[in-house]
């Protein structure tokens, strides 16, 4: 009998409402892998784990039964949805009537916008045949961000109902608006690795604004960065695209000299003489050390504070005035994050999970007590929060003097370390256990794992998506451009559940319309680009959807190649509507693309397993190598009858053919430019086989600049003439 009852437990009608639940809160049922022909199910085993990660009791079917059913009378009883993001401004709201009310009802509508103004809202209201009242205002709101409050009056009784109401542009930012209608080329680089004659051993804002003048000098139009996120920067917690929070900066990144309180420090004008000897020798080494850089530059910035406690801070200096806006403007945010800096160094950097369980709750008495405590310390990590701000938008300004029609592009994480400040600064929202990642494919057959906590999007939705409104307004706050990383996060996630194989996950549904929607409220009103990430496996459903929202596409022309006909596209194949580059950061430069020395380092530290797996590679490049030399010949870039003689004359060649795309944005890699081989990283290989993040460009900011080989490397376009 009990083996029975277990058996129905499993499967039947009880299973059922397991499955009916998943498929609620958007835990997809099967999806089809990489090769586009196996559909992978998902079993009930992940379900569990991922229901129950969400906070639903699913021990047995029953529970779930009745978590389901709890689900849908909530949905009942509610009024309105707790956001809605709309295009169409006029678009009527739908609501759910209580049960029993009559067709004709009573009701009265205000908005609240961002400034706190109230406005009164009439219209005409009809009954659908599924029941549902749908109300039509007389008068569209602006794109903005409103507060609607409802009240429905019929037979005696009211219902009253509240909701955020996101009015949204129709698309992004244009390339034609913010681009003036030409096509534009720009740079990219990892502004940790810049080396230069003036930074402390990591590439810092001075040297931003430098290669943006630079970037001006050449014709370029923008300068795209690593995600300057906040990072721990110390030991393996150094990913750009693992931060501790995607809502505030990394403080390496800060130009200690560019200061104002310098001149009224002799306290850090000292410390800076007493570390000249290191810092010369951080500048010379091949690899960054963030640990060290930072061991440098921390006395100099708490100096640095006190000076401005001292004639800043509270009193009606510009400086003083500036910092105040900058502590109003961002809120309670910077006050969270702030505080978590401060515990964090006081916890010595253990994940917050294994803090006293006083100090795991942003809003408990401890915390509040703390934050008291350690007014000061708190208020250092504002103050270097506000100096970061300032200079990133004084490199921007500096674009714009220049006349670059975008200036910085900045690049947006897919998602926030587990232990790090967002997770700590919102509860409820990351979810403790499932961890997001790729499904398996031919490079990783066990799928991948990331180690990023997933983000309940039931959770986003209900506090009216405001940390993604966050996120996307602190990343263009000082940008022409924005890069999402991996967009079809923003449709679709493949989550892990904890102890489990990255073949076990299962992909989570997102609100992607709603989530673009705000991505182009916000690049309207920034009038900037946005970019989306879309490589590796794309749903049928997500590329429609980005062009349909303006959002531009990822081109590299490594994944451009038409086997059968043994070349790349030609430059004409690509849409004008895209971001193209040669390669990103997880790919091999051209140099080393070229020489195979990307296969040489992933043979030697294990990423490709067997001699025989080498081989295959080593035949696989060759063919490319074979149909890249093809097209080039093709464009007239490349002599038909010559081998490369340099790594110069291909790079100048590959720059010519990404020239002649059509894309609006083409992005020439300062790696590229400069002659890299060696990565920044190698995805998949642990830190003790390859410390990924770390490498240095081997030329300095000044010698590229004045380099006549770099110049020629830009590929300004040079046509083969054959020989009589």
């Amino acid at each position: 009998m009990a083996g029975m009852a277990a058996r129905k437990r499993r499967g039947g009608r009880s299973s059922g409402a397991l499955r009916a639940l998943a498929d609620r809160v958007g835990i997809i049922a099967e999806y089809v892998d990489q090769t586009g022909k196996e559909r992978r199910a998902t079993s009930d085993r992940t379900r569990r784990a991922l229901l129950g990660s969400m906070g639903y009791d699913v021990s047995e079917d029953a529970a779930a039964a009745e978590a389901l059913a709890a689900l849908r009378e909530r949905a009942r009883a509610r009024l309105l949805a707790p956001v809605r993001v709309t295009a169409v401004a006029d678009a009527p709201i739908s609501l759910a009537l209580p049960r029993g009310w009559p067709s004709r009802v009573e009701w009265e509508l205000e908005l609240d916008d961002e400034a706190g103004k109230t406005m009164r809202r009439a219209g005409r209201a009809t009954k659908t045949p599924r029941g549902q009242l749908e109300i039509a205002l007389d008068e569209s709101p602006d794109p903005g961000y409103y507060t609607m409050r409802l009240t429905v009056r019929g037979r005696g009784q009211a219902a009253h109902g509240e909701q955020r109401l996101i009015v949204v542009p129709e698309t992004c930012a244009s390339p034609e608006t913010v681009l003036g209608g030409r096509r534009v080329v720009g740079l990219t680089a990892n502004l940790y690795t810049v080396r230069s004659g003036r930074n402390w051993g990591a590439g810092d804002t001075g040297d931003l604004t430098r290669l943006t003048e630079w970037a001006a000098d050449i014709g370029a139009a923008f300068v795209g960065v690593n995600p300057l996120h906040a990072l721990r920067n110390r030991g393996h917690d150094v990913s750009p695209y693992g931060p501790v929070s995607r809502l505030f900066g990394n403080v390496l990144y800060i130009d200690i000299d560019a200061i104002p309180e310098m001149t009224e420090s002799a306290e850090a004008r000292s410390a800076t003489a007493r570390g000249l000897p290191r810092i010369a020798e951080l500048r010379d080494a091949t690899h960054l050390d963030y640990e060290a850089v930072m061991a440098l530059k921390r006395p100099v910035l708490e100096a640095l504070h006190r000076a401005f406690v001292e004639h800043h801070r509270g009193k009606s200096t510009e400086r003083g005035r500036a910092f105040t806006r900058y502590v109003a403007s961002q809120g309670q945010q910077l006050e969270d994050f702030a505080t978590w800096c401060a515990l964090d160094e006081r916890q010595e950097g253990k994940p917050w999970q294994e803090w006293p369980a006083e100090l795991r709750d942003p809003r408990s008495r401890a915390v509040t007590g703390f934050r008291e405590k350690e007014r000061e310390r708190v208020g250092y990590h504002q103050w270097v929060q506000f100096e970061l701000d300032r200079q990133l938008g004084r490199t921007q300004a500096r674009a714009r003097e220049l006349s670059l029609p975008i200036g910085l592009y900045q690049d947006l994480a897919i998602g926030a370390a587990r232990d790090g400040s967002d997770s700590w600064m919102h509860p409820g929202l990351f979810l403790d256990g499932p961890t997001i990642g790729a499904p398996p494919d031919p490079y990783a057959a066990g799928g991948q794992n990331w180690g990023l906590p997933a983000i309940n999007p039931q959770r986003l939705a209900e506090d009216g998506y405001s940390y993604w409104i966050r996120l996307v307004r602190a990343a263009l706050r000082h940008a022409g451009a924005l890069r999402i990383d991996h967009v079809l996060g923003l449709f679709r996630q493949f989550w892990i559940p904890r102890g489990m194989q990255g073949r076990d996950g299962a992909y989570v549904r997102f609100p992607g319309d709603d989530l673009l929607g705000i991505a182009a409220l916000e690049s309207v009103r920034a009038n900037a680009l946005i970019v989306g990430e879309d490589l590796g496996t794309v749903p049928p459903e997500v590329p429609p959807a980005l062009e349909r929202w303006g959002v531009l596409s990822s081109k590299v022309m490594y994944f451009e190649a038409e086997p059968k006909r043994g070349r790349f596209k030609p430059p004409r194949a690509y849409p004008p509507l895209a971001l193209t580059t040669a390669n990103t950061h997880d790919m091999p430069t051209i140099a080393a693309f070229w020489r195979e020395s990307d296969i040489d380092l992933r043979t030697k530290v294990g990423a490709i397993p067997t001699q025989r797996a080498a081989a295959a590679a080593r035949q696989e490049r060759a063919e490319a190598r074979e149909s890249l030399a093809t097209t080039l010949v093709e464009e007239g870039l490349w002599p038909a009858t010559a081998e490369p003689t340099t790594d110069l004359a291909l790079r100048e060649a590959v720059h010519s053919y990404l020239r002649r795309t059509p894309s609006w944005l083409v992005g020439l890699s300062l790696d590229d430019l400069t002659g890299e081989v060696e990565p920044v990283n190698l995805p998949g290989v642990p830190p003790d086989r390859w410390s990924s993040w770390t490498r240095r460009m081997r030329m300095s900011l000044e010698d590229m600049t004045e380099s006549a080989d770099v110049r020629r490397a830009l590929g300004v376009e040079r046509q083969w003439v054959p020989s009589r």
